[in-house]
Order: structure tokens, then sequence, then C-alpha cells
């Protein structure tokens, strides 16, 4: 027969061994300086390097750093033998929240690249999005349609900022 305790133990095993899968297959695109993209032609291939700006991926970094202390964090409570089954589902659902942030922040980034060909970075606090993007004109049309374009991804009125960086 499986008690409380044990029944914890195996959801909690269970869950660090998700996360610790997700965080070996996950992409270490994030870390990199500089992404180059090979494009071959008819006549020859030539190489054409994007460099990406470097304050984006200090951004990046720090954002990726201050979000994993706060998950090595949340998963010591989760194994916490001291703590009540109450806090453990918080930071539970804490985590779950962190890694869903992560993702729409990087599926947002995404788009504009899409949508308007600049590098950005995104950050998204609670109802707060900001938005960094290096481009070589500021023009509030560009911002009004990168904001309308996060807007659109949430039912909730969303406070979004866009800023502009030269490259």
């Amino acid at each position: 027969m499986i008690n409380k305790q044990n029944l914890w133990f195996l959801t909690l095993f269970s869950l660090i061994l998700i996360l610790s899968v997700y965080y070996i297959t996950m992409p270490n695109d994030l870390l990199t300086a500089a992404k180059e993209t090979e494009i071959v032609t008819n006549k020859g291939s030539t190489k054409e390097t994007i460099e990406e700006s470097s304050s984006l991926v200090a951004m990046r970094v720090s954002l990726e750093e201050e979000r994993q202390n706060e998950m090595d964090t949340l998963q010591e409570q989760l194994i916490n033998d001291a703590i009540s089954s109450e806090e453990k589902n918080n930071a539970y659902e804490k985590l779950k929240y962190l890694n869903e942030l992560q993702g729409r922040e990087e599926a947002l980034e995404a788009k504009i690249k899409k949508e308007y060909k600049i590098n950005c970075f995104v950050k998204i606090d609670n109802n707060d999005a900001n938005v960094v993007c290096v481009s070589p004109t500021h023009d509030s049309k560009l911002a009004n349609n990168i904001m309308r374009l996060i807007q659109a991804e949430y039912k909730k009125k969303m406070y979004i900022t866009v800023k502009f960086q030269k490259s």
C-alpha cells in the first residue's frame, strides 16, 4: 500500500526527472553571442553573418540566470521534507508558471522576428511586457504594431513597453 509520503516522493521524483530531461534537451541557442546563417546561391556559396546585439544577449543571459536561480530554489523547496504540502504545491505551480512564461517569451520573440524582421528581447512580468528591439529606425508605428501583436496573445490587458536600440 502506498502512503502519502511515498506518493509525494514518487511525484516529486518524477517531476525532477521530467525537468532534468527538459533542461538537458533544451537548445543552447540562448547563450551564444552570434548566430551565423549560410546562404547558398546558384553562383557559389557565400556566408552572411547575422550578429545579434550584445546587449540583447546580455539581457537574455541575465534573465536566464535569474530564472534558473529561482527554479533551483523552488526545486529545493519541493524536495525539502520540512515544508508543508501546500507550500510544495505552490512551488510546483510557480515552476510550471516560469516554464510557461519562458516559452511565451521565446514564442513572442520568434513571432516579432518573423513578422517584422528585427531582433528583439521580450520579458514578461505578470501584466507587464517589456520589449527591446534592435533597429536602425525608431518608428512609433512599428512599436504600435508590436504592442498589438503582443496584446493579441493575451485575453487580459497587458502593459507593454517597446524600446528601440541602435544596432
